[in-house]
């Protein structure tokens, strides 16, 4: 089981990926929401040349912004810094389009994005637009199409699984809540085990005698726990999708708040703090039965015995997400006690 890390893209913070290439994080994983956070690509290209050994990439790339060449050619620029060690994520769009009030790519349009993508990638010619496209001047350094860069396509649904089978080299998943979850999810995806899947997630440790809803724990995983319930919320309030029963015990009171939203700005009211740190007024929503439902949370032991069982349902990575203020204690904590009990040895251990 490899650990690596999503990062909240920030171009002032570059010294975080660096750190956990010092403990030996697998991945960095930049995430694209442009209405958040940093361009993702621009933080890649400094994350690019301060570090030599992490994979690096977008965690994930969103189809609706940009359009595939601008996706292919950017991404084929960070391989240019990094040959070698570079993927790409992508994915519809959760956040990153319902944020500026637009829904993800529909599925067919994601399919015809990943096929331009995918050739492209290749450095084939690819259709766009109707018009036959390739990039003309690729050995001339401005991009990097000869070292492979993988394609790693999230998906959350069946058709979007089926899509990460038939066009990606890995799957970005939601982190299943049980191994035979994982097994199914495989099944959708359309190839075995062996097939590259990552889980988003994030981990808290607990100490002795500790529990799951700690102001330690809530601050740590409190941002991601919430992401999770601001998701559900727009998959119920544009699909009609009823909450998961962990989500009863708060739904009436979640729903009751946002009632008061205007409606034009409601999308933006949603997203608010997102992955990063929980609003005041939402601090009561963070229960342990949330936290425990959408983050991974225990002690060493009981983490061991956890990714153990999923790596052997065909879970390759998970890479974990802690909120803004708290992240790189979470990320030493993580890389001291857990990597190496998963067989990565802590690589420069040094205090940063």
């Amino acid at each position: 089981m490899r650990l690596g890390i999503c990062v909240a893209s920030h171009v002032g913070d570059i010294d975080y990926v660096v750190r956990a290439e010092e403990l030996g994080y697998s991945h960095a994983w930049l995430a694209d929401s442009q209405m958040i956070w940093s361009d993702c690509y621009a933080t890649l290209a400094l994350v690019a040349v301060r570090t030599s050994r992490i994979q690096i990439g977008t965690g994930v790339a969103v189809s609706g912004t940009r359009p595939a060449p601008v996706t292919a050619a950017s991404i084929a620029t960070i391989n240019a810094l990094a040959p070698g060690r570079t993927f790409l994520g992508v994915g519809t769009g959760n956040t990153a389009m319902r944020i500026m009030g637009q829904k993800p790519h529909r599925i067919a349009a994601f399919e015809k994005y990943l096929v331009t993508l995918r050739a492209l990638l290749r450095g084939e010619e690819a259709p766009h637009a109707g018009k036959p496209i390739r990039h003309v001047m690729p050995d001339h350094g401005f991009v990097n199409l000869k070292d492979p860069i993988p394609l790693h396509i999230s998906g959350f649904g069946p058709r979007s699984l089926a899509l990460a089978g038939k066009y990606g080299d890995g799957a970005v998943i939601a982190m299943p809540p049980t191994p035979e979850v994982l097994r199914r999810m495989h099944g959708l995806i359309g190839r075995d085990a062996s097939f590259p899947t990552t889980a988003l997630s994030t981990i808290s440790i607990l100490d002795p005698g500790e529990t799951a809803d700690s102001a330690r724990v809530r601050a740590e995983c409190g941002a991601y726990a919430m992401a999770s319930v601001h998701y559900l919320y727009d998959q119920w309030r544009q699909l009609g999708n009823p909450p998961p029963a962990f989500l009863r015990p708060i739904w009436d009171d979640y729903c009751a708040m946002l009632a008061g939203e205007p409606d034009d700005r409601l999308h933006q009211r949603i997203h608010a703090g997102h992955n990063c740190w929980v609003l005041p007024e939402e601090e009561r929503f963070v229960t342990r039965e949330l936290i425990e439902a959408t983050c991974l949370v225990g002690t060493v032991d009981d983490l061991v015995d956890r990714l153990t069982g999923f790596e052997a349902a065909g879970l390759d990575q998970i890479m974990i997400l802690p909120a803004w203020a708290p992240r790189y204690d979470v990320l030493e904590r993580v890389g001291r006690e857990l990597l190496p009990r998963l067989g990565v040895a802590e690589a420069h251990p040094p205090e940063p």
